[in-house]
């Protein structure tokens, strides 16, 4: 028997096939597969190919979890589903939230809160009651909050800003330039409105807001401690609602945000010492998609069991 477990990511999508033991047979990897972003032609097709690596010619699966993006919500999960049927998948097929994988990869079974900061963010927990609650993850317009999005484009805002005169001089202009190969500031209009990566390319400006701070830029620097605020205020929401706060738990930081950044990883520990501090905070080490993994091998012992949001 061999199972699949997919990870979908804003970034890259990794599948992974498995024996019945967990032990990883096969691999695929591509780029993203975030429906809010990529639409639905481009994630069927990311799928496709990582599914096509990671089986190579192998039987079907006997169960696949598929960790991705907004499958809390319905019309997006109907989308999904659809997908994989198109793709031959028909049964067993379990599709949850990416940050699900996550935390059953860091913590199996047991409580736990896991933090992502990548090109989105979200912060999701379960309780020892079994229940979850989730903070963030909803897109680029509507929060992901202290990603490497949101902090790529606080950075190219402080540069509008300062060729306006409306701000202070950073050194972020001429790194934000160098970063695109531009000239002058005005030409930062037609390389993010007109170009198809821009989302991608905008996040990866994150590195470059943190190594101005760590220079000693005081916008870069604002801009980074009010990132490590918002994600600290998504994982305090998750273990406040959960009742979770004086409990002994694992806390994952994940996301390639909080694996980049060592100050960001560092501020967060700092801050989450108040919030929960008998939390254990430390980086997500297992790859997301083992947590999928796992998942599929519940699955295709009987059903995994998917945690309840505590607000149903």
């Amino acid at each position: 028997m061999h199972v699949l477990g997919i990870d979908a990511g804003g970034t890259k999508t990794v599948a992974l096939l498995a024996d019945a033991d967990g032990h990883i047979v096969g691999e695929g990897r591509a780029g993203a597969a975030n429906l809010q972003t990529e639409g639905e032609l481009e994630v069927e097709k990311t799928l496709h190919t990582v599914i096509d690596q990671a089986t190579d010619g192998r039987q079907s699966p006997a169960a696949v979890c598929l960790g991705i993006a907004g499958v809390d919500r319905q019309d997006d999960a109907r989308i999904i589903r659809g997908i994989m049927r198109r793709l031959g998948f028909r049964a067993n097929i379990l599709i949850v939230n990416d940050a699900l994988i996550a935390l059953v990869a860091g913590a199996g079974a047991n409580p736990g809160v896991v933090l992502i900061s990548g090109t989105g963010s979200i912060a999701y927990g379960v309780s020892r009651r079994g229940l979850a609650a989730r903070a963030g993850g909803w897109g680029p317009t509507l929060g992901d909050e202290g990603s490497g999005y949101w902090i790529g484009r606080r950075a190219l805002v402080a540069v509008m800003r300062e060729v306006d005169r409306r701000g202070p001089r950073t050194n972020l202009t001429p790194r934000v330039l160098q970063h695109f190969s531009l000239p002058r500031p005005e030409s930062l209009v037609a390389e993010i409105y007109h170009q198809p990566q821009s989302r991608r390319a905008v996040a990866a400006l994150a590195a470059v807001v943190d190594r101005a701070r760590a220079e000693g830029d005081a916008v870069a620097s604002d801009i980074m401690v009010h990132a490590a605020d918002e994600l600290t205020l998504a994982a305090e929401s998750v273990i406040t609602r959960l009742d979770m706060r004086g409990e002994p738990f694992p806390l994952l930081l994940a996301g390639g945000m909080l694996k980049e950044s060592a100050w960001l990883a560092s501020a967060v520990r700092q801050r989450m010492a108040e919030v929960a501090p008998r939390s254990q905070v430390g980086p997500l080490t297992q790859a997301p998609a083992m947590g999928a993994v796992r998942l599929a091998i519940a699955e295709a012992g009987g059903g995994a069991r998917v945690p309840p949001y505590i607000h149903q």
